[in-house]
């Protein structure tokens, strides 16, 4: 690789990384061509872009953005073999990777950038299968939103139905006497 494919190949990486608000570093070393074929087309249809790397190159290009964007704990995850899932989905990857260990060792997850937060080692994958896209989130908002003002329409009509019976008893009252 000459030293203008480097340059060109590390600043692919930097514009990727300075885009990417969630990505996670994989190892996925001893899958064969064909598993990996499988999750790169999982990863695919999920929306997700499966890129290997050479580590000296994205450590460049992470330093680079380190003062932006915070990327300094995620520099030892780059050792060994290694690729990145850029992804618009903070849970995707993980769920991805969740369920394509149920029959196969790897991809083990190295580290995950979300948000700013590093998520370092393989023991975070149950902590990121559990985060909730935004939509979710928007969601859970609307529905907590909701909930109260369901509870005190609910309460005014009721009350307002016992008003009128009470009007209506005592009038039935009144008339009676």
């Amino acid at each position: 690789m000459t030293r203008e494919d480097k340059s060109a190949a590390i600043q692919e990486l930097k514009d990727k990384f300075a885009n990417a608000q969630f990505f996670y570093v994989t190892d996925s070393s001893t899958l064969t061509v064909e598993q990996i074929n499988q999750f790169r087309r999982k990863c695919f249809e999920q929306g997700i872009e499966m890129q290997v790397v050479k580590n000296t190159l994205a450590v460049k290009a992470l330093q680079s953005l380190e003062e932006e964007r915070g990327f300094a704990p995620l520099l030892s995850a780059f050792e060994g073999p290694s690729s990145v899932l850029f992804t618009d989905n903070a849970a995707a990857p993980a769920r991805i990777i969740k369920e394509f260990r149920e029959h196969h060792e790897r991809p083990l997850l190295k580290a995950a950038y979300i948000d700013s937060a590093v998520f370092s080692g393989d023991d975070q994958l149950k902590v990121l299968v559990s985060l909730k896209t935004k939509e979710e989130l928007i969601g859970d908002i609307i529905f907590i939103l909701k909930s109260p003002a369901t509870n005190v329409i609910g309460a005014l009509k009721s009350g307002g139905q016992k008003i009128a019976g009470i009007v209506k008893t005592l009038e039935e009252r009144a008339s009676a006497s």
